[in-house]
This record gives structure tokens, sequence and C-alpha cells, in this order.
């Protein structure tokens, strides 16, 4: 008991530690143990809330290069390891104790190894340099959990980064994902390709990404994205001047790398999946079909749908919700609702319920719910489909609730298993590696290769311009679109 209240204590208190990155001794709140147990309870976060990339070599190729550059960090009491987040959008990010991930998206961009790994080491860098315990130590004053999260993340930027920073402050219930500071992705720029170029990669690849960030940004949008005072990240343009001239002190000549070396790195890419995943189910306006679970649901009409890993919502006018998920395996869909209104009986007050006409068997609850911001009306369903209980629930104010029932009994209604064409409509996109004739044209080739990429986005992703001329035999990413294929059975 002793033994463990001292160690409590010595938790409790600040403590000085000289910064490996730095040499200067500065205060920390977070020990080095601290840390690392924050970064292994986020990174099993990340599996079950975000996903990872399934493919071996891939991965193993990633961590590779990540071993690579980490072996060269200031910071020796780390062990990092390198994994692919199953993401369409183009980040990256760092966990506390040395957990670091890039994007299937990001992937799909980067257009030589050089440039990988300069991510990869940029993302090593915030964490030699205990940028997290630095947030942490600096946020006390607002609470900890509430400006951490218990994840740091290094977001690099890029087009749907602010989608990726959402879908991230999902994990570990604090809501928020803590980007860093502006000084501190300057420093982790800088020990980055300080790093990457000590592991035998050309420091300029963090400047060339850069740049193809800003394309893609540009190509998104439609123009370049203006700078705004809150913006945590320095501008793209100026990190990509000054990874620049630091990529020339370090004996860089800040170019891609030769098209043979490009070439390889980019057939390592083949089949990799790019944009939204149809595993995780696939919107088209108000209608959500999911290919795996084998079943289709129309949210009520105008309501804007979003789909997440463990659920599927929509919202409507005046804030109306409507949220679908998974509640528990069976096929008796009144015991599930008795069970849900057991264990939420003190903020549910009932009005009716009972069976319910669907495509499948279900039970309807109507009932006034107690929330936060007051009480609501709810339209609760519960749809039993393939040996499990789904619960669908529809929220409204009191005002607006007897004007959305029919919407929300049509939608609950319309729940059932996917028809033959619908099953067969749902497709996926994936890189495909074209090897180019000599002298072909880069739109040739894309046509050739079956791309349904802008021609822009191509060039973009293979660093190329869109007039291009193409040397025989070079590999050309394209993105292509098949049926797809189920991930379970």
């Amino acid at each position: 008991m002793r033994r463990r209240l001292l160690l409590a204590l010595a938790l409790a208190f600040p403590a000085c530690a000289t910064n490996p990155v730095t040499g200067k001794q500065e205060v920390s709140f977070m020990s080095p143990e601290r840390e690392a147990a924050l970064g292994r309870e986020a990174a099993q976060q990340v599996a079950e809330e975000i996903g990872l990339v399934d493919d071996p070599a891939l991965v193993a190729y990633v961590g590779q290069l990540g071993a690579r550059v980490a072996a060269h960090s200031p910071r020796k009491d780390v062990r990092f390891q390198f994994q692919i987040a199953a993401m369409a959008e183009t980040n990256a990010f760092a966990l506390p104790g040395g957990y670091i991930y890039v994007s299937r998206g990001l992937l799909a961009l980067a257009r030589s190894e050089d440039e990988l790994a300069n991510v990869l080491a940029h993302e090593v860098g915030h964490v030699a340099a205990r940028h997290a315990a630095q947030r942490e130590t600096r946020a006390l004053g607002v609470g900890v959990l509430s400006a951490l999260g218990t994840l740091a993340a290094g977001a690099l930027g890029g087009a749907g980064a602010a989608q990726s920073v959402a879908q991230l402050g999902q994990i570990a219930g604090a809501g928020l994902i803590a980007s860093y500071g502006r000084d501190q992705e300057r420093q982790a720029d800088e020990v980055g390709q300080k790093m990457a170029a000590a592991a035998g990669f050309d420091a300029g690849g963090m400047a060339t990404f850069l740049g193809a960030l800003d394309r893609e940004v540009t190509l998104h949008l439609g123009a370049p994205r203006r700078p705004t005072f809150l913006d945590s990240h320095p501008s793209t343009p100026e990190r990509v001047a000054a990874t620049s001239a630091r990529a020339r002190t370090l004996g860089s000549q800040v170019s891609l790398a030769p098209v043979a070396d490009r070439s390889a790195f980019v057939a390592r890419l083949a089949g990799l999946l790019v944009e939204e995943d149809p595993a995780e189910g696939v919107v088209r306006e108000e209608t959500f079909l999911h290919p795996d679970l084998d079943f289709v649901l129309r949210f009520p009409d105008g309501f804007a749908v979003k789909n997440g890993r463990s659920a599927v919502g929509a919202q409507g006018p005046e804030g109306a919700l409507v949220v679908l998920a998974v509640q528990e395996r069976g096929s008796d869909p009144r015991r599930a609702a008795e069970r849900f209104v057991q264990a939420n009986a003190q903020a549910l007050e009932l009005i009716d319920h009972g069976a319910f006409d669907a495509a499948v068997p279900a039970y309807r609850i109507r009932a006034r719910v107690s929330l936060q911001q007051g009480v609501a009306g709810a339209d609760l369903f519960w749809l039993a489909h393939r040996e499990a209980i789904y619960r669908l629930q529809c929220l409204a104010s009191l005002q607006s609730f007897a004007g959305l029932g029919r919407a929300f009994e049509r939608s609950a209604a319309s729940f059932r298993s996917l028809s033959p064409a619908e099953r067969a409509s749902v497709r996926e996109r994936r890189l495909r590696i074209v090897t180019a004739n000599t002298g072909e044209s880069l739109a040739a080739l894309a046509r050739r290769g079956g791309n349904v990429w802008p021609l822009e986005q191509v060039a973009l992703a293979n660093g190329l311009e869109g007039e291009a001329r193409l040397a025989a035999g070079q590999r050309v990413k394209v993105a292509v679109e098949v049926p797809y294929r189920a991930r379970q059975e």
C-alpha cells in the first residue's frame, strides 16, 4: 500500500526532465510510464473505432521504413510501432508512447519512398520531442483529458483533414484530438528531415509531399485555402519553403526521386483501397446500404446521413436525429426492447409500445426521454435481422416530434435485406498500377487503364503534369472501380 501511495504521489506532481530533442530541462506532468499507458489505450481505440488496413506486406513495408528513420531518433526510451489507419483522408498522426499511423489515403497520394519516409519521420519527431506531454502540461488549467483526449494527433493536413480529426475525436470519450501547435509542427519538420537524411532518404521528400498536399487542397476546393489566425499548423506554403531550404542544407535537390525508384515504390501500392470502404456501408443520399450485414435503410427525406464505424445516423430539421446501431445478438426484438427499457427506466417515460409492421420482426416503443438538453420525443424501433437486433432511435423536440412521426415510421419500415440488384450495385475503388508505353500521354494511359479519377488527381498522385509524356516502363497509379468483395461471410 505504501509503495502504491508513493507511486501515485510521484505521478501527481510535475518533474523536470531533459527534452531529447532540445536538450533543455522542462517541466512535465506526464511521466514516460503514463505516456506509454495512454498510447496503449488510445492505440486499441484507434483499432476499434477507425480500423487498420489488413495488408501484411504493405504494413510490413511501412514498418520497415518507419524503423529505419526511428533508429535515428534522439529519443531512445520508446519502442516505435507503425500501422496504416483505415482512413480515406490524407492524414498521419502519432500517439503518446510511439504509435505512428499513416492513412491509406496518404499512401495513395505519396509519390515516392522519400516522401513516405519523411512523413513517418515527422511523426516520430513529435514523439521524440514529447509534444504530447508538453500539451498536457500547458493544458492543466482546463483539464487534461479535454485538452488531450488521451490522444495527441499530428495531422499533416490536406483535403479531408477536418473530417479525419472529427472521426478521431470520437476516440477515448473526450471528444477532442488536440492538434500540435505551430512551433511543434515546425520542430517535427526539422527533426523529421534530419532523421530521414540520417537514414539515407532524401530530406526533400518532406517539401515535395507538403507541396502535393497543397495541390490536393486546391484540387478539392477549387482554390487555394487561405490560412487563418486560429490555424494550429503553419501555412503549407510556409512549410514547403522552410523544408525546401532545410533539405538543401542536408544535400537534397528537393525533387522527386528518379522514375525507376518511384516505379518500384508505386508497385507496392497495387490494389490499395481508395476513397470510402463499402465494408463500412454505403451512403446514397438518404439511403444506407450495408453489403456485409445485408440490409438497407432509408432515412427520412431531407436528413443528412453520416456513417460511422459503429453506427449510422442522420440529422434533420431542428436537430431531429435518427441513429441505427446493433444493440445485441438475438432474434427477439420485444425482449431486446424490454432490456433496453429496464436499463434506461429513469430516463424514459413510456407512451405506447407494441409490435411494428416491417419486413423483419420488429417492436416499437414511443416515449419521452430525458436528455441533458431537456425532454425530447422518441420513437424507438428494434429490428431483428440475421441473428442481430438493431435499434433505430428517432429523436426530436417535443414541438416537432408529432410532425415527424410518420417519417420515423416509414424509415423503420424500410429496413430490409438487399435485393440482388442493390448488392450488385455496390462498387469499390482500388489503385491499379499501369505500365506506360514510350511517349504515351497521361490521358491515354488513364483511359487504357480504366481510370475513374479526374486526370488532375492522377497527375497529382504520380507527381506529374497533366500534359506529361511518359517513359517506357514507367508505372503510374490510377483508380479503378470494381465490384465489391465482401470482407466477411
